[in-house]
């Protein structure tokens, strides 16, 4: 959150600094370094939506799927408020909202959050991502959703994501495209990989 969004309101502060691809790719970089950084303690879920798919392949139970929500969300409002207080002067915080129309934003933070759990899930073992190749798969796939969906709906793909910034900046509008459509996207895409896995 706060290296993802940060680089949204650095180059909304200081143009050229950062355009849309070092936005993207600051977004996969992140993940794919928290990744590494704590998969093997937590499985690096980082988004409700994703704990909310592990929890429905029966890999998490609901106390646990609930805490990491409950942080998920807590650390994405103190990384939104940690920005704003180092830039007050800041006429976004990374807020995620539509550029087209409701429907087109449905379809695309559909889309994006529906691929990107399925290179998650079939990578993950047992809830935590394992080997070598999970970060870069994962990262790139957060790259590449960003990269393509960014101009579009903002490519959140997960409600915490979208929750601090709307907080922090008082912007509650369109939020719940933001928590819906990422977490019904995901729990699809589980459904397909239980159809293929079954197979």
């Amino acid at each position: 959150m706060f290296f993802g969004t940060g680089a949204i309101i650095v180059s909304s502060l200081y143009p050229g600094t950062i355009d849309h691809l070092g936005i993207s790719i600051a977004f996969g970089l992140v993940v794919l370094c928290l990744i590494y950084a704590i998969g093997s303690i937590s499985g690096a879920h980082i988004n409700p939506a994703v704990s909310i798919a592990f929890y429905a392949t029966g890999t998490m139970t609901l106390k646990e799927c609930t805490s990491y929500i409950v942080i998920q969300t807590i650390a994405a409002i103190v990384a939104s408020f940690s920005l704003l207080v180092l830039f007050p002067e800041a006429t976004t915080l990374g807020e995620t909202l539509p550029t087209g129309s409701i429907f087109q934003t449905l379809l695309m933070e559909f889309i994006l959050s529906f691929f990107l759990m399925f290179v998650i899930i079939n990578i993950a073992t047992a809830g935590k991502e394992q080997g070598m190749i999970a970060g870069i798969a994962v990262g790139f796939a957060v790259l590449i959703c960003a990269l393509v969906g960014g101009p579009i709906s903002g490519a959140s793909m997960n409600p915490a994501r979208s929750i601090g910034p709307a907080i922090a900046a008082n912007n509650l509008s369109h939020l719940w495209i933001y928590i819906i459509a990422p977490i019904f996207a995901m729990l699809c895409s589980v459904g397909i990989w239980k159809v293929i896995k079954n197979r």
